[in-house]
């Protein structure tokens, strides 16, 4: 099935949390919209697992509410006291009913990870599509203490080089889904933008 965005209605800063129906329900990242629990709720009656690309607050802050109403399993790559299972770059994760490798993509979050499956790469906040600063293939803030945008460089390099020319569907973490399909560029085109963009070293916001 496809993935649904549970935060769609979201009033305030939240990022895209998906719901993945199928063999593993999967909730990939949980966002900060207050009710969003209840929201995967009027889709799914139980949820397998929820992964976590990174542990920024706008990615994990109703985490708490989804675990205590679902108990599903946990799966992060960086600590956290209620997780199951750790990810490193390389595992096999089932995100509803498609395979997806790990990608650890670090740069914009140390622990950041990619997921990449054959026909959708849920990229977290490593790669969007549109956000404040491009429309149509921008890269993660890396501007802030902890972050380094050669990490995020090379992630994006490890990315693309890691991606099968299958993949149709792009999942950021912020943005619009893109979609090969309805655009004029592949996944692909729209990941090498990215990355060229993020290699000239101009701040991603100029006035900021």
């Amino acid at each position: 099935m496809e993935p649904i965005t549970v935060t769609a209605d979201a009033e305030e800063f939240t990022c895209n949390a998906y719901l993945i129906p199928g063999e593993a329900t999967t909730l990939v990242d949980a966002g900060t919209m207050p009710g969003v629990a209840d929201v995967v709720a009027e889709h799914v009656d139980d949820l397998d697992r929820v992964v976590l690309t990174h542990q920024h607050h706008d990615h994990v802050g109703e985490l708490d509410a989804v675990l205590d109403r679902f108990e599903p399993r946990l799966l992060a790559a960086a600590d956290h006291p209620r997780r199951d299972v750790a990810l490193r770059d390389g595992d096999e994760v089932l995100v509803g009913s498609e395979p997806c490798t790990v990608v650890e993509t670090p740069g914009h979050a140390d622990d950041h990870v990619s997921l990449v499956g054959e026909e959708r790469v849920y990229t977290g906040d490593v790669v969007v599509y549109n956000d404040g600063a491009f429309d149509d293939g921008s890269f993660g803030r890396t501007d802030m203490a902890g972050q380094s945008r050669e990490r995020l460089i090379e992630s994006l390099h490890d990315l693309l080089e890691r991606l099968p020319d299958t993949v149709e569907a792009m999942y950021p973490g912020h943005g619009d889904v893109y979609r090969a399909s309805e655009g004029d560029d592949t996944v692909r085109e729209v990941i090498e933008r990215a990355t060229e963009r993020a290699e000239r070293r101009e701040p991603k916001y100029p006035d900021k």
